[in-house]
């Protein structure tokens, strides 16, 4: 992985990316900044508690304070063209225009459109259970955490994959405000449950709200952050705006979008897709190319973007960061899927 902490100095996205996707991000930005401008400021902001939560998009800014917002939440623009691996980025729009949402569709094609005015303001993120400081995060206060740039290797389960060029900042140092207790062993994360803005969220045929967990020591690897940005720029909604989880070692369906609750806790979370599919989806998901799916093999990806198939790499690649966590004779790494 690469990683780059903000400095606002970093050279501007338009040399170093398409110019039909830098003009494109501006017209996002500029739209995307009438919430983050509210955010900015709003101060303390109130709880999202459900469908009726309307965005909080203060009329009295113009232009300038919403470029200003943006500028401040997410300082300067990607520094790298490749990942450490040499594999080149996959632009804006692949990213934010190929998407698993099921919240929206199981069209991924359709996310980004279904996805376009869901309200990602005013926002809270509430962290509890096994702490010593419970704690009700305001979107402002998770933007405060210092922004690093991530660029990391995206592998989903389903056999395809990106390089994305996070920012976000690392859920340790979170977890680290909060303070674990001895008794908590995992952390449980929750997606909103908006009914009125995600049409998916009516599907009767999965567990809503969408859930998944780590073990802790998983959470406080420094792989592990928060996501508030990609490419220079505050998410997008079918990207998991606000914030999002991002685990590289993992399938990517245990990065959990539009979080609103985490939870210390000391049994292992029972996640949506092992309530939905308990013998094709186990609990550590870590990428293994040696341990197919019940449905078909783990052994390649395709790369979006790219014409052919890539030999998928252990814990996609990040296992010098990551192996020592899976010593435990009790886990055995081959269960990647499946596995307990």
């Amino acid at each position: 992985m690469l990683i780059k902490k903000r400095t606002g100095i970093e050279i501007p996205s338009s040399e170093i990316t398409p110019k039909s996707v830098y003009l494109s991000r501006r017209q996002f930005m500029r739209g995307a900044a009438l919430s983050t401008a509210a955010v900015a400021a709003g101060g303390l902001l109130a709880a999202c508690s459900g469908p009726d939560a309307e965005p909080g998009v203060n009329p009295a800014t113009g232009s300038a304070a919403e470029e200003s917002a943006v500028q401040t939440a997410m300082p300067g623009a990607v520094s790298h063209t490749t990942d450490e691996l040499g594999d080149p980025l996959n632009t804006f729009e692949e990213i934010t225009n190929y998407n698993n949402y099921y919240e929206f569709s199981t069209n991924k094609e359709a996310v980004a459109s279904l996805a376009k005015d869901f309200p990602t303001a005013p926002w809270q993120v509430e962290v509890g259970g096994l702490v010593n400081k419970p704690k009700t995060y305001g979107l402002e206060e998770l933007m405060a955490f210092e922004q690093e740039e991530r660029i990391y290797r995206l592998r989903c389960v389903e056999g395809w994959s990106m390089v994305i060029p996070w920012v976000g900042f690392p859920l340790a140092k979170l977890l680290n405000e909060v303070e674990p207790t001895s008794a908590a062993k995992y952390v449980r994360f929750e997606t909103i449950e908006d009914k009125a803005n995600m049409p998916g969220v009516n599907s009767p045929f999965f567990p809503w709200p969408y859930v998944e967990g780590l073990r802790l020591d998983e959470a406080m690897n420094d792989l592990t952050i928060l996501s508030t940005g990609l490419y220079g720029e505050a998410l997008l909604p079918q990207n998991g705006a606000p914030i999002r989880l991002v685990v590289p070692w993992k399938y990517g369906f245990k990065s959990i979008k539009s979080i609103v609750k985490i939870d210390l806790v000391d049994t292992m979370p029972q996640s949506l897709w092992m309530k939905t599919a308990p013998t094709e989806y186990g609990f550590f998901a870590t990428v293994n190319p040696n341990v197919d799916h019940p449905r078909w093999s783990q052994a390649t990806e395709r790369r979006i973007g790219e014409f052919g198939r890539r030999e998928t790499l252990l814990f996609n690649g990040y296992g010098e960061q990551v192996a020592h966590l899976y010593d435990d004779p009790n886990y055995d790494t081959t269960q990647s899927v499946r596995g307990q």
